[in-house]
């Protein structure tokens, strides 16, 4: 028997094996396409997540309470930088290491008088020749306070070898709070007290109707 000879493929055919060829190349595409999106998307660094302050409130406790009779007469606001540094000594004392903050400080110290340290015979008054004696504790600082908003670590190195301490920021603010409070009275700020303390009170007993005041303080009269 002789060997057939092979038929060649209608167009028809070939048509239909031209358009599976495209199909599948269309389809191995979009499998290529789906797996580079795929792979470029677990690469891709996840977003960071959104960071939310929970302040959780917890039971107010009263340790302490004490009258107070204060005439806040003066206040100053301060600045201060305060750079603080932790020396540490390693390896028997060879290698050297150090752990420090830098601290941009800003504060009012206020300045007064303590009335609760007045005695009975600190005031004398004669109604009918309208004069007043007042003798008056000396002015003295009342309160010294950080003002959180403007106060900021500006910053804080550790070196490799050094131990980060916890308390460095805390220290650093007792520091500036002493700092400001002794600046404020370099500059004056107990002499500017008293002043505005006599104008004060003397304007305040010339009102009850007491035209001859006479403001004393308890220093000088110990002096």
């Amino acid at each position: 028997m002789s060997e057939e000879a092979p038929r060649p493929v209608g167009p028809s055919l070939r048509t239909a094996i031209w358009i599976m060829l495209v199909i599948g190349a269309a389809m191995m595409s979009a499998a290529l396409a789906t797996c580079v999106v795929r792979l470029t998307a677990e690469t891709e660094p996840p977003p960071e997540p959104e960071v939310v302050t929970v302040v959780r409130p917890t039971a107010d406790v009263v340790v302490a309470m004490r009258d107070l009779a204060r005439l806040e007469s003066a206040v100053f606001h301060m600045e201060r930088i305060v750079d603080l540094r932790d020396q540490q000594s390693h390896i028997f004392g060879l290698v050297d290491a150090e752990d420090a903050i830098l601290l941009i400080a800003a504060g009012e110290v206020t300045a007064g008088i303590d009335l609760t340290a007045m005695a009975d015979g600190d005031v004398v008054v004669d109604p009918e020749r309208g004069t007043a004696i007042i003798t008056l504790p000396p002015p003295q600082v009342l309160s010294t306070a950080l003002d959180n908003e403007r106060t900021y670590v500006h910053s804080r190195d550790t070196d490799t070898l050094a131990v980060r301490s916890l308390s460095l920021e805390s220290r650093a603010r007792q520091e500036a709070e002493r700092t400001i409070e002794t600046s404020a009275i370099e500059a004056g700020l107990l002499d500017t007290a008293r002043r505005n303390a006599e104008s004060a009170l003397t304007t305040l007993v010339r009102a009850l109707g007491y035209q001859d005041v006479d403001i004393r303080w308890k220093d000088d009269e110990e002096m």
